[in-house]
Parts: C-alpha cells; sequence; structure tokens
C-alpha cells in the first residue's frame, strides 16, 4: 500500500481497536452479573449517573475528565482506558502485520474475545456464552469468507475443541470423583476450534495445559484454588493463530520426517 494509504488504513484499525475495547469494557463489568448489553446506558460505578456521550468517548474523555466522574467526581479505574488501549494495540498490530486482509480481521476478533475471556475467567473463573458461543458463531461465518480456514475446516476444528475437552473432562471427572473440566471452557474451545481448525485447536490445548501447569500448577498446589484454565487456552490460542503454522511444521519436521539418507 502507498504510505499515505497504509497510514489512514492502521489508524482506521486503531480506532476501530478502541471502539471495540469500549464495549469489552461493558462486556466485562456486565456479563459475570448477568446484565444485558444494551440496556441500561452506561453508567458511573460510584453514584450511578448515567454518563454522556461526549464523556463515553474511549481514552480521551477519561483524561480530559482525569479519570473522574463528571458528577460525583469520584475515581474511575484507570483499566478502563488500559483495555481500550491493549485491544487498540491488538487490532493495530494485526493490521501492520497481516495488511487489509481477512485474516487480520479474523485475528483481531479472535483476540478480543480471548481477551474478554482471559479477564472474566481469571476474576470470576466463568466464560459467558455469549462471549464463546458468540464467538463460535463469528467464527463459523468468518470461514464462508476467503482465505483459512474454510467452512469444513470451521467446524471440524470447533468439533474436535470441543470433543477433545469434554473427552478430558470425563475422564478427568471418572479418575478424580470431582469435574475436572468446565462447560465453558469446552464451549470456548469450540470457539477457538472454528477460527483455528484442527490443527490449531490442538496445539491451543497442548500449549495452555503447558503454561497452566507451569505458571499456575505450584499456586494451585499450595492454595488449593482451581486453574482458570480459560486464561490459558486464551493464552494458547494467541499464540497459535500468530506461530501455528511455524510450530507444526518444526514439529513435523522434527518428529515426522524420515530418516535422512
Amino acid at each position: 500500500m502507498p504510505g499515505a494509504v497504509e497510514a489512514v488504513f492502521l489508524l482506521y484499525a486503531g480506532v476501530l481497536g478502541l471502539s471495540v475495547g469500549s464495549f469489552l469494557n461493558v462486556c466485562v463489568g456486565r456479563l459475570p452479573r448477568g446484565e444485558s448489553l444494551i440496556r441500561p446506558r452506561s453508567r458511573c460505578p460510584k453514584c450511578g449517573a448515567a454518563i454522556a456521550w461526549f464523556d463515553n468517548i474511549p481514552v480521551f474523555s477519561w483524561l480530559v475528565l482525569r479519570g473522574r466522574c463528571r458528577s460525583c467526581r469520584e475515581p474511575i479505574s484507570w483499566t478502563y482506558p488500559a483495555l481500550e488501549l491493549v485491544t487498540a494495540a491488538i487490532w493495530l498490530g494485526l493490521a501492520a502485520v497481516y495488511g487489509p486482509t481477512w485474516h487480520a480481521l479474523q485475528g483481531a476478533i479472535l483476540f478480543s474475545l480471548l481477551l474478554a475471556i482471559a479477564l472474566i475467567d481469571g476474576r470470576h473463573y466463568l466464560i459467558p456464552d455469549a462471549l464463546s458461543l458468540g464467538g463460535l458463531g463469528a467464527g463459523l461465518a468468518l470461514a464462508l469468507l476467503p482465505g483459512q480456514p474454510t467452512p469444513l475446516v470451521a467446524v471440524l476444528g470447533a468439533s474436535l475443541g470441543f470433543g477433545v475437552l469434554l473427552a478430558v473432562g470425563i475422564l478427568g471427572e471418572w479418575a478424580f470423583r470431582k469435574p475436572a473440566m468446565g462447560g465453558g471452557d469446552m464451549k470456548m474451545m469450540a470457539m477457538v476450534g472454528a477460527f483455528l481448525g484442527p490443527a490449531g485447536a490442538m496445539l491451543t490445548i497442548f500449549l495452555g495445559a503447558v503454561a497452566g501447569t507451569v505458571v499456575f500448577g505450584p499456586v494451585s498446589l499450595k492454595t488449593k484454588k482451581d486453574v482458570p484454565f480459560g486464561v490459558f487456552l486464551a493464552l494458547g490460542a494467541a499464540i497459535a493463530f500468530l506461530f501455528g503454522d511455524t510450530i507444526v511444521e518444526g514439529y513435523r519436521t522434527m518428529f515426522l520426517s524420515g530418516p535422512q539418507v
């Protein structure tokens, strides 16, 4: 792309990412409480005053108001603009790497879903169906566009992702006499499989299991807290999207290639 066109495209991607980040703030705040994402309008978490549209512009309004509610002047957490900026960075970064392609859009949507899921699961040990099943629908719909995965691959990936964790859950419950896998994790993996296909789904599960064991395993053994597996599946899915082809090809070369003669 010419320099000016590329700059406009990246600016658009960043602004769109800010808007998506603002919506993710609503999801992270409301979905764990079972509240609607549409009504009521955004309100101050302290005094309950409705937030006007000009006070709801991502990042900008928070800076103008110096991080305080216009009505009660109570502080508004820095996590709101932080999530908006992180999401904007995701959309901008993927646009810069993949250009104006469907693959960039697919990745931006997937990463936004993964970010919201990781935040909610890390705080509440919950993966809302609105994100996992809604994301599954988005993944299958995006598979209708040119590129990878194809619709068949997306369906196979969703089935495999769900089925593998279902099997793990059944076997784990039989072995340990208690639930070993949450239904939210299974539905999340159906979503990931729709975006990444069968190979990406399996790689996500493997990477998520390794990361969860290494990072949270010692904490779980000491505190007896359950592992928020969705957080580590989200990390695994992000790695699988960015580097999955390289990892799979490296595995094939190292372990599946015949002996050199």
